[in-house]
Order: structure tokens, then C-alpha cells, then sequence
């Protein structure tokens, strides 16, 4: 194999690996996406096997941070009507990606991210969504959630149960912001409990409800 120095990789390397994510980032769901698999995973594994592994997760690291900057700021600009269903669609446009991503960079993963940090690529990468644009929203998106279960036909079942599971893969602990609501899509999260006391967790919600609307957000 010929030596790949450090400005090989950032000329000719990279950017192939660059333009890819990018394309896999953004593509919707049934897209066809032009790009050579083969190809992309080659480059990772002789860039592995030249030492560049470190700055080749550096860049991913980065790449797909900058990408979710800018998807929580769109995010922000979302009328409240929008926002929920936008949510939806940047959730699922991302874990869609990571089923792509993440095998494109198997080798990786295997002879760096496992053996050198001792952590795996793709909680990385959930890690990142979660930070960048799940805990900057959540404040926002819980009354809406609230409030669109108690409005018949306001989102789809399958949209709320998307965002829902999708928030308890993120931060299991969330379940506590809304026992309720999440128990009806997550089997087993609650305590057996009693009917008096399943009325006790949807009053809870409805008092988070209000308390998140009156501490800064407003419909």
C-alpha cells in the first residue's frame, strides 16, 4: 500500500469522506444516494491502516457537529405549529444517516474508537444529536407534545411515538418530564401502579405542561 501522508489525506482523502457525509446527512428517506460505498469504505481503511485515525475522527467529530448546529438552529426558527413535525424529520433523517455512516467507518470504530478510547462510534454519534440539538429543544418540544396529546389529529400516533422513543433512546431519563405520556409508548418504564395513581402521573404532566409554558415558552 502506498504511504498516505497527513497532506494526502487532507487533499484527496478527506474530502471524498467529507462529501459523502454531507450527502448521507441531508438525504431523505427512499433518496438515491450517488455515491460509491465500496469506494468511501475503502478510503477509511487505508487511511486506518496509515495512521490517520485520529484526525479522521477529529473531522467526523466535527463535521457532523457543525451539521447539527445548524439543524437546531432551523429548529429554533420553527413556528410552533411546524415544530413538532420538523422535529420528527431531523430525528429520523439522522438516525437514518447513522445506519449508513457508522458501517462506512467500521475500521475505525474497531482498531480506534474501541481500542484507544474505549467507546463505540455510534453512541458517539447518538451523543451528539442528544447535546447538540435534543437538549437544546426539549424545554420547548415537551409542551407541544403535551398539549398535541390531549388535541385529537393536531400529529400523526406514528410521529408522536417516533419522537417519544426516539427521546427515550437519547435520555432514558427523560421519562421523568412526562411519566404519562411516555408510558404509552415505552412498555414496562412505570412502577405497577394502581388507576388512581396512573390519573396522578397524566396530572403531572399537565402541571409540567403549564409550568414550562409560564417559566419562558409560550405557544
Amino acid at each position: 500500500m502506498n504511504v498516505i501522508t497527513i497532506e494526502d489525506y487532507k487533499s484527496t482523502y478527506w474530502p471524498k469522506l467529507d462529501s459523502a457525509i454531507d450527502q448521507l446527512l441531508t438525504q431523505s428517506p427512499g433518496d438515491y444516494i450517488p455515491i460509491s460505498y465500496e469506494q468511501i469504505y475503502s478510503c477509511v481503511y487505508k487511511c486506518v491502516c496509515q495512521q490517520h485515525s485520529e484526525q479522521m475522527y477529529s473531522d467526523l467529530i466535527k463535521k457532523i457537529t457543525n451539521h447539527l448546529e445548524r439543524v437546531s438552529k432551523e429548529l429554533q426558527a420553527s413556528p410552533p405549529d411546524l415544530y413538532i413535525e420538523r422535529f420528527n424529520v431531523a430525528l429520523g433523517q439522522y438516525m437514518g444517516a447513522l445506519q449508513s455512516i457508522v458501517p462506512l467507518f467500521i475500521y475505525m470504530n474497531k482498531f480506534y474508537i474501541e481500542t484507544k478510547l474505549n467507546r463505540d462510534l455510534k453512541d458517539d454519534l447518538i451523543k451528539l444529536f442528544t447535546e447538540h440539538v435534543a437538549e437544546k429543544h426539549i424545554y420547548n418540544l415537551m409542551p407541544l407534545l403535551l398539549e398535541a396529546q390531549s388535541t385529537p389529529f393536531q400529529i400523526t400516533p406514528s410521529t408522536m411515538a417516533n419522537i417519544v422513543k426516539g427521546l427515550y433512546t437519547l435520555r432514558p431519563e427523560w421519562v421523568q418530564m412526562a411519566p404519562a405520556l411516555f408510558s404509552k409508548f415505552i412498555p414496562n418504564i412505570l412502577p405497577p401502579a394502581v388507576e388512581s395513581e396512573l390519573q396522578e402521573y397524566a396530572a403531572q404532566d399537565q402541571k409540567l405542561q403549564r409550568e414550562l409554558i409560564q417559566n419562558g415558552f409560550t405557544r
